[in-house]
C-alpha cells in the first residue's frame, strides 16, 4: 500500500522501534521521565529556546500556546487557512474562551500585515483584547520568506503582540529556505513542532518558549488531560525524529517536484509545478472525477486525498519509484 494522503501516515523506523523498546522511563507528570526530559532539553537547544514541552499532538501544542499567550475573553490574529483556526475543532474558543480573528491568507500563505493592523482591536471595553499573531510555516506546502517573518516580528514588537509559529513542518520550511531552522524559530516567542509528520515519529509534538511560558504550558497541559506517565516510550522515537530525520527532507521535496512535473503531463489535470515548494502537491481534476480517481487508485493499493484540489503528500515512506507507480496508475485511469 502506498499512501499519499499525508505525511502523518509515516511509520516509525526500525531504529525508532528499537529505541522505544529500550527507552528508560519514569513518570512524566512528576517530570522524572529521563527520556522525555532528554527530548525536551535537546529540542530547546536545537531550536534556540530556553525550554520545551513534549505534547501528544500539534493540536494540543498550538492550543497550549494560545492559552499561554491569551487569557479568557482575549483574541489572537491568524490566517483564514491556519490549521489552528480551521482544523483544530475550535479548541481555542471552546476550551480557552479565546476568540480567533481570522484574516485572509495571501497566495504565498502570508497575512497582509496592514490587514492585521486593522484587525487589532482598540483599547475599548467593548472589544476583546488582541494579544497574539499566529503564523504557520509551511502553510499549504509553501514556506514563508524570512523577510516576511522578520517584518512580522517587528510588527508584533511595535504593537505589543506575542508571535507564535505553528511550525508543524518548520524543518521543511528551513530546507526550502536553505537556512538553519533557528534562523526561523529565533523570530518567535513560541513555536510548535510536529514530530509525527515528515520527521516520522509515531506520536507527538514539542512546544517551545521561555521557561515561564513552558511552566504555564505544563500546568495547562495537565488541565487539558495531556499529562502522560511513562511517555519516554514515545519520546525515544521523537528524539530520533528531531535529531536525524530533518537531514532527509530534501528527498521528500525532490519526490514532490517529480510528482508535480509528472502530473503536469496530464491534460485532464490542472497544476503548476512551480507552485510546489516542499512536500505537498496540489492538482485540480478538470473533469471533476477526483472521487473516481481516488477509488481507482485505492483498488491498486494507492491512497490519495480526493478533493478540489486533490492533495498529494510525499514523505519518508514514499520513494521515487512509488511516485512513478502513482503516475503510471493515473495514466491507466485516464486511458
Amino acid at each position: 500500500m502506498m499512501d499519499f494522503r499525508s505525511d502523518t501516515v509515516t511509520r516509525p523506523t526500525p531504529e525508532m522501534r528499537q529505541a522505544m523498546a529500550n527507552a528508560e522511563v519514569g513518570d512524566d507528570v512528576y517530570a522524572d521521565d529521563p527520556t522525555v526530559n532528554s527530548l525536551q532539553e535537546f529540542a530547546a537547544q536545537r531550536l534556540g529556546f530556553e525550554s520545551a514541552l513534549f505534547t501528544s499532538s500539534g493540536t494540543q501544542a498550538n492550543l497550549l500556546a494560545i492559552m499561554c499567550h491569551c487569557e479568557r475573553g482575549e483574541e489572537y490574529l491568524c490566517g483564514q487557512s491556519a490549521h489552528n483556526y480551521r482544523y483544530e475543532a475550535g479548541g481555542a474558543a471552546v476550551l480557552g474562551s479565546i476568540q480567533p480573528q481570522p484574516i485572509e491568507n495571501d497566495a504565498d500563505g502570508s497575512i497582509d500585515l496592514n490587514k492585521a493592523k486593522a484587525a487589532i482591536k482598540p483599547d475599548d471595553f467593548h472589544f476583546a483584547v488582541t494579544r497574539m499573531l499566529s503564523l504557520e510555516n509551511t502553510i499549504g506546502g509553501k514556506a514563508l520568506s524570512l523577510d516576511y517573518q522578520q517584518s512580522a516580528r517587528a510588527f508584533c514588537d511595535k504593537h505589543q503582540l506575542s508571535l507564535h509559529l505553528d511550525g508543524a513542518r518548520v524543518f521543511n520550511a528551513a530546507v526550502k529556505s536553505g537556512v538553519d531552522v533557528t534562523q526561523i524559530t529565533n523570530l518567535y516567542d513560541s513555536v510548535s513542532v510536529c514530530l509525527s509528520k515528515g520527521l516520522g515519529a509515531p506520536v507527538g509534538s514539542v512546544l517551545l518558549g521561555n521557561q515561564l511560558f513552558i511552566n504555564k504550558a505544563r500546568r495547562l497541559r495537565k488541565m487539558l488531560g495531556g499529562g502522560m506517565r511513562q511517555a519516554g516510550v514515545l519520546a525515544a522515537a521523537g528524539r530520533i525524529a528531531l535529531e536525524k530525520m530533518p537531514l532527509r527532507l530534501q528527498e521528500d521535496h525532490d519526490n514532490a517536484q517529480r510528482l508535480a512535473v509528472g502530473l503536469a503531463d496530464f491534460p485532464q489535470l490542472e497544476i503548476n509545478p512551480a507552485l510546489t515548494q516542499t512536500n505537498i502537491v496540489y492538482a485540480r481534476c478538470k473533469s471533476g472525477l477526483s472521487k473516481q480517481l481516488k477509488d481507482f487508485l485505492a483498488d491498486k493499493g494507492i491512497l490519495i486525498t480526493a478533493g478540489e484540489p486533490m492533495r498529494f503528500v510525499t514523505h519518508m515512506d514514499v520513494s521515487a519509484k512509488d511516485v512513478d507507480r502513482l503516475l503510471m496508475a493515473i495514466r491507466e485511469f485516464y486511458a
